[in-house]
């Protein structure tokens, strides 16, 4: 099948094998664009046929289109180092995508923390575009929180993929530092303004989203860990914010 796999990764050496390995036989080309890798996701991906090139990264956005543009194939596969197909969902592109109507499809993807399954939370199923014409998509919204745009007719996938996000606490600090870092430059690059309720009221206003409305808490100890993480995340990404504006005036 003519389908291309694009990928941008920095330090993927734990999670590239598994992913890589599933698309193997569905995909006939793969692109990575890497930033700056210090352990073995390079040396990995080269096993699998993977074209490297590198890139210094400065947004999400930026990144992924160039990878996108790297492509050969009409459709492109997006995914995350630490995302992998299932079995039902391969075989449901090999069957759906040589005589498809449509530009791009919505894929389901569900979301593994801390090893465990999460059936709430917000996280059992989100949809998101990874599958489209190349010529006819584009990632938009800046340094982070990007997403996949469709200039078509896009359908749905019936079936699942898995995204394995911070199996252990380790992990998810090591991400949580530059992440709440580019959030703070987002919203200090569309010119968002500070208030003192900021840091007062969101980050228990996002736990209690997440916890209680989101059923959080049927998700056991994970579901509890998440939320309040999640809180604390959106704390500190308000007081790095704050600590931009305060550093433009002076």
């Amino acid at each position: 099948m003519n389908l291309s796999l694009v990928l941008i990764t920095k330090n993927e050496e734990k999670n590239i094998t598994k992913c890589l390995s599933a698309v193997k036989d569905l995909v006939n080309e793969i692109i990575i664009v890497d930033s700056g890798s210090t352990d073995n996701t390079i040396e990995i991906a080269k096993k699998y046929g993977a074209k490297i090139f590198k890139r210094e990264f400065d947004s999400f956005s930026n990144q992924k289109n160039y990878a996108l543009s790297l492509a050969t194939n009409s459709w492109v596969l997006h995914l995350d180092a630490d995302e992998v197909l299932s079995k039902e969902l391969k075989q449901e592109i090999e069957q759906i995508l040589p005589n498809t109507e449509y530009d791009g499809f919505f894929l389901t993807r569900t979301n593994f923390f801390l090893g465990r399954r999460m059936k709430h939370s917000g996280l059992a199923k989100e949809e998101r575009i990874r599958l489209a014409k190349k010529e006819l998509s584009e990632y938009t919204g800046g340094i982070i929180h990007e997403e996949l745009k469709v200039k078509g007719n896009t359908g749905k996938l019936k079936n699942i993929f898995y995204h394995y996000t911070c199996p252990n606490l380790d992990n998810y600090f090591e991400k949580f530092d530059n992440y709440t870092t580019l959030g703070a430059i987002k919203m200090f690059q569309n010119n968002k303004s500070f208030h003192i309720t900021d840091v007062i009221f969101r980050p228990p206003i996002d736990f209690i989203k997440k916890y209680l409305f989101k059923l959080g808490f049927l998700d056991g100890f994970e579901g509890f860990i998440w939320a309040m993480l999640g809180a604390f995340s959106t704390f500190v990404k308000y007081l790095k914010f704050y600590n931009l504006k305060k550093k433009k005036n002076g």
